[in-house]
């Protein structure tokens, strides 16, 4: 299928302006990004939770999107990272999607607001991650959860880390994951793939780009990179069932289709699901093209089979 015209015009009208540093790039691409979504969608409840010390609160800064009535239990959950490459990104850039997703899954979500590369470097953004996982389904009971239906996410640099997390969680016996559900996801540092060849220029995310982020995160890209920092390269046995949904054009396109295999070689269930016309970042792009609504609608449809949700 060719590009999806309201994502050509976009391409065709791209600044390319460079930041001066960090700080500025992490300000610019969080207004980018809501600048590229539809209005935000009501939805029953939203939550902070702070790491205030307490018992009860997260290791990391968690707020959590009620699809409905939070009183109505236990509904199924997903635990969602943000990409943006691992030093990019941030809780408010995500609220719309998140808002969306949980608004179409029926899931309560609960995005982590993990800390970021260069200051915090691999396995920092990981840990968190986990932990963040790990506090959910520890209080499945007081978020009205059901710890049985419980999902982990993320899109991009997310998606790796979610990737990664799934594995941590089955080489530390817990906790228990039903699903995984990847957007475009970062699995490995090889960045000459077939997709990396055709997309490495011209399609918002570039080559050069992923490698400043691989670089921001796990220092000199080499072979013995961790499997938790490139989880595409791990061993996938007893992983739980995934979801992996790619852009038709995206530099990481082979490697979640590589990923996808080793999960069906594994015996893994997996549906991999094309989101066509589409670039890197579409969770985004809602306001640009009614076409970049697939993946919302086509979450919904692999979640509610997969979770049983009516």
């Amino acid at each position: 299928m060719p590009l999806d015209p309201a994502i050509a015009a976009f391409l065709a009208q791209e600044a390319g302006i460079k930041p001066a540093s960090l700080a500025e790039l992490r300000v610019r691409t969080d207004a980018e990004l809501i600048a590229m979504q539809a209005p935000p969608e009501a939805i029953g409840c939203i939550r902070e939770f702070p790491p205030d010390g307490s018992d009860l609160a997260p290791p990391v800064p968690i707020r959590a999107y009620w699809p409905g009535d939070p009183e109505i239990r236990p509904v199924p959950a997903i635990v969602f990272a943000h990409g943006g490459g691992w030093c990019l990104g941030s809780l408010d850039a995500y609220d719309t999607p998140c808002r969306s997703l949980a608004k179409a899954t029926g899931c309560v979500v609960f995005s982590v607001d993990y800390r970021l590369a260069p200051e915090h470097p691999f396995p920092v953004p990981l840990d968190d991650v986990y932990a963040a996982l790990r506090w959910v389904a520890d209080h499945a009971a007081m978020l009205a959860i059901d710890e049985e239906r419980l999902v982990v996410a993320g899109d991009s640099a997310g998606g790796n880390l979610a990737a990664a997390a799934a594995l941590i969680a089955r080489d530390r016996a817990g906790p228990k994951i039903a699903h995984q559900l990847h957007f475009y996801p970062a699995l490995d540092i090889d960045l000459d793939t077939p997709s990396y060849r055709e997309f490495a220029e011209g399609y918002y995310l570039t080559r050069e780009v992923m490698r400043f982020c691989w670089e921001t995160y796990v220092g000199r890209l080499t072979e013995n990179v961790s499997v938790y920092a490139a989880p595409g390269r791990a061993d996938v046995a007893a992983l739980p069932s995934a979801t992996v949904l790619i852009c038709e054009f995206d530099p990481l396109r082979t490697e979640a289709e590589s990923y996808v295999q080793k999960l069906k070689q594994s015996g893994i269930p997996v549906k991999i699901v094309l989101l066509e016309g589409l670039i890197h970042a579409c969770l985004h792009m809602t306001g640009l093209t009614s076409a970049a609504n697939a993946l919302f609608t086509k979450s919904k449809k692999e979640l509610r089979e997969v979770l049983s949700i009516g």
